[in-house]
């Protein structure tokens, strides 16, 4: 690195704080619809079931994967402070809409429009981290950013607190203005495109990238493995509320707010440990990062298992709780390993391909849980289903081959 060491360290986590609120109403705006379904439902009676719940859903899920690859691209290939910033405003406005939705077409129209906004933001986010920290602190940068999308995820329980005291519209179009106006402040805030060791960021052709990703058995290995705990991480994301009123009796709001809420705080702390354990233990082995992953998504399928026979809301807690640390864990190493598989160049692109196919397979699961919920069978099967799931991965994810790129 040329120049003082110091500004360059400051500009490194600048660029991690100004993106924290941004990955905060990422997941918030996404989140909040799950958290008020009865309310949805009631006021827009043209969903008719959960089912078509569920395709609301998913026709998020979907269009965000099918463009997450193109929003990769556009991430490796412009200025990702523009891309990221110019995200955040059209999912905002998207947002703000969501609240004056009537019909469900509407509604559909509006989570694909979503979908389709969003799908430039984490590529190119976790692309920028990764260029900033190239050293021991990029599973600490990447583990602080995701307790923004944490944040979110826990903050859009409080959607259902806002449907009770009004509208659940008011929620949608209080978030949407909010990251509408941050939007602005990030476009002239957030760091330049530039690397942070002073160097401009290289450049590759979309033939060359496709290439270089495709043909790699690692970058194939780890989109395996991406995939397969995100169908029970999706599935947690959507339905669990629905789980916990079902088999609890809890109201809209307690039920929202404990499925996000006790999830989200166990993962703030398995992001922030699972990102220094990852740095400490790739210090002494170049496969830390992977073990340290793969134990997270281990922790991941007992809390599965274990919430599926839960027959206490104080057990179900436990739960809850050991799937936040384990997921935190699996979600702070997914890009620094990506990034000991791929060139800086390859990277935004790379995790593109990774959301487009494990958000495809969650939002068929998504829509298999809503079908399972309408024919009387038990969430707690999909759960343990998942668990075993999410245990291959953990398995796959351990013959990844990392090689010394940065």
């Amino acid at each position: 690195m040329t120049g003082s060491p110091s500004p360059l360290i400051a500009r490194a986590w600048l660029a991690v704080g100004l993106l924290w609120p941004a990955a905060l109403l990422n997941y918030l705006d996404r989140q909040m619809l799950a958290t008020v379904r009865e309310s949805v439902m009631r006021d827009i009676p043209s969903i008719e079931t959960a089912e078509r719940f569920g395709y609301v859903m998913a026709t998020f899920m979907w269009v965000y994967a099918f463009l997450s690859p193109v929003g990769g691209v556009v991430g490796d290939r412009f200025d990702r402070r523009r891309v990221i910033a110019l995200s955040l405003l059209v999912w905002s406005a998207v947002t703000w809409a969501t609240g004056r939705a009537e019909t469900y077409t509407e509604l559909l129209w509006l989570r694909g429009l979503m979908g389709v906004s969003e799908a430039f933001y984490i590529p190119a986010a976790l692309a920028l981290i990764a260029d900033f920290h190239p050293g021991r602190t990029r599973a600490r940068a990447v583990g602080l950013h995701q307790t923004g999308i944490y944040a979110g995820m826990a903050l859009g329980g409080v959607g259902g607190y806002i449907a009770q005291a009004g509208s659940w519209r008011d929620g949608f179009q209080l978030f949407g203005l909010i990251g509408v106006l941050y939007a602005a402040i990030l476009f002239f805030a957030l760091p330049g495109p530039e690397r942070a060791d002073g160097e401009r960021r290289p450049t590759a052709g979309v033939g060359s990238t496709l290439g270089a990703l495709w043909g790699s058995l690692s970058f194939l290995l780890l989109v395996a493995y991406f995939t397969l705990p995100a169908i029970a991480g999706w599935g947690i994301r959507n339905w669990l509320p629905t789980y916990l009123g079902d088999t609890f009796g809890l109201k809209e709001g307690p039920a929202g707010l404990s499925a996000t809420g006790y999830v989200t705080i166990a993962q703030f702390g398995g992001a922030l440990f699972g990102g220094w354990a990852a740095d400490e233990w790739h210090a002494r082995t170049p496969r830390g990062k992977i073990f340290t992953s793969a134990i997270g998504t281990s922790l991941c399928a007992a809390a599965l298992v274990g919430l599926a026979f839960a027959d206490s809301i104080a057990l179900a807690i436990l739960f809850m709780l050991i799937w936040g640390l384990g997921w935190g864990v699996f979600d702070a190493n997914n890009m620094p390993i990506l990034c000991q598989i791929t060139r800086p160049e390859h990277r935004a692109t790379g995790y593109g391909f990774m959301n487009l196919v494990s958000i495809s397979v969650g939002a068929g699961a998504t829509v298999v849980m809503g079908r399972m919920r309408d024919s009387g069978v038990s969430l707690a099967l999909a759960f343990n289903v998942s668990a075993a799931i999410a245990l291959l991965g953990a398995l796959l994810v351990l013959f990844v081959r990392p090689r010394r790129i940065d």
